[in-house]
C-alpha cells in the first residue's frame, strides 16, 4: 500500500523532509499561494492551496500527517477548519507529527532543559505554541511531538547579513541560544516515521548551545571578513520581534533523538554546519 504524507504549512523543514522519503510515497502539501505551490510541484509535491482547497480526499488518502503550520491568537490552524475530520479518520493515520518549538520552556538563564522540563513559556508565541501541542495531544493520535531550536541552513545562514553589513553582535551577558540544521530536521523525522513511538516528545537541536554573537563571529572568520563590532543588548536598536528572541536562555538536550532514534547529527555544531553552508555556497556561485 502506497504512504500518502499529507503535510500541512510544506515549507522550509517539511521539504527538506522530502526527499529521504521513499520514492513510491505519494506527498501532499499545502501552501498560501501559487508561486510556492508551482514551486512544490515542480519538486514532485502534490500542492493544494489552503485554507481554500478542499481536503477530503487527501485526507482520505494520507497515511502520514506532518504539520507544520504554526498558531495564532485565535489557536491552530489546522485544527480550527479540520479538527472533526482528522478524528474521524485518526484510525487510518500511522504517524503525525507536529513542529513545535523550544520557546515552550520559557527562559533558564542559561541552564539546561530536556523534554522532561515543565513548560513555562516566558513569550506569547510560547504560550500558543503550549497550546497547540495541548489541543495536539488531546486528540487520541499516534502523535510526536519535535521542539525544534533556531533552524538555519541553505538560505538560512548568516552570511548574507554579514557580508552585506547587516549582520550584528548583540551582547547580552549569559545569553545562549540551541540551533538546528535542516537536514538534521529532515533526518530526525524521517528515522520518526521510520520507528513510531505514539506521544514521544522530541527537542531538535544541535550539542552545542553558544552566544548567538560567536556564530556571527565565526561566519566572519570563515569569509575572512573583519568581524561586526559588539552592541550592548540594552541599548541596541531592535525591534520588539527581535528584542523577544532574547528574553530566553537556555541550552536544550538533545539525548532522546540520539537514544530512541539512533539519529547522529551531520552538523552537531554551529562550525561544522556553517563551513558546509559556506562550502555549498561557493560551489554553487
Amino acid at each position: 500500500m502506497t504512504k500518502t504524507l499529507l503535510s500541512f504549512g510544506h515549507g522550509y523543514s517539511a521539504q527538506a523532509l522530502s526527499p529521504l522519503l521513499p520514492e513510491d510515497w505519494r506527498i501532499i502539501g499545502t501552501t498560501r499561494n501559487e508561486d510556492k505551490a508551482a514551486a512544490l510541484m515542480r519538486d514532485g509535491i502534490e500542492p493544494r492551496i489552503w485554507p481554500g482547497a478542499d481536503l477530503a480526499p487527501a485526507l482520505d488518502a494520507a497515511t502520514h500527517l506532518l504539520i507544520s503550520a504554526g498558531p495564532n491568537e485565535v489557536g491552530d490552524p489546522v485544527l480550527n477548519e479540520l479538527r472533526s475530520e482528522i478524528v474521524a479518520r485518526r484510525a487510518q493515520f500511522e504517524w503525525v507529527g507536529y513542529l513545535s518549538t523550544t520557546g515552550v520552556y520559557g527562559d533558564h538563564n542559561g541552564g539546561w532543559v530536556d523534554e522532561a522540563t515543565p513548560l513555562t513559556p516566558s513569550t506569547k508565541r510560547g504560550q500558543m505554541r503550549v497550546d497547540a501541542e495541548a489541543a495536539w495531544q488531546a486528540l487520541d493520535l499516534p502523535l510526536h511531538i519535535f521542539r525544534l531550536a533556531g533552524i538555519y541552513g541553505p538560505g538560512r545562514g548568516p552570511f548574507s547579513k554579514v557580508r552585506n553589513g547587516t549582520a550584528r553582535r548583540i551582547i547580552k551577558q549569559g545569553q545562549v541560544f540551541s540551533r538546528i540544521h535542516v537536514e538534521d530536521i529532515a533526518q530526525t523525522l524521517a528515522a520518526s516515521i521510520a520507528q513510531p513511538n505514539t506521544g514521544a516528545v522530541y527537542n531538535l537541536c544541535d550539542d552545542d548551545p553558544a552566544p548567538p554573537e560567536d556564530v556571527i563571529a565565526h561566519a566572519a572568520e570563515l569569509l575572512g571578513m573583519p568581524i561586526p563590532p559588539a552592541q550592548d543588548f540594552e541599548t541596541a536598536d531592535m525591534t520588539p520581534m527581535a528584542r523577544s528572541f532574547y528574553a530566553e536562555s537556555k541550552k536544550v538536550r538533545n539525548d532522546r533523538i540520539k537514544s530512541e532514534l539512533g539519529v547522529t547529527l551531520k552538523y552537531p555544531d554551529y562550525r561544522v554546519g556553517l563551513a558546509a553552508l559556506l562550502a555549498a555556497d561557493r560551489r554553487t556561485h
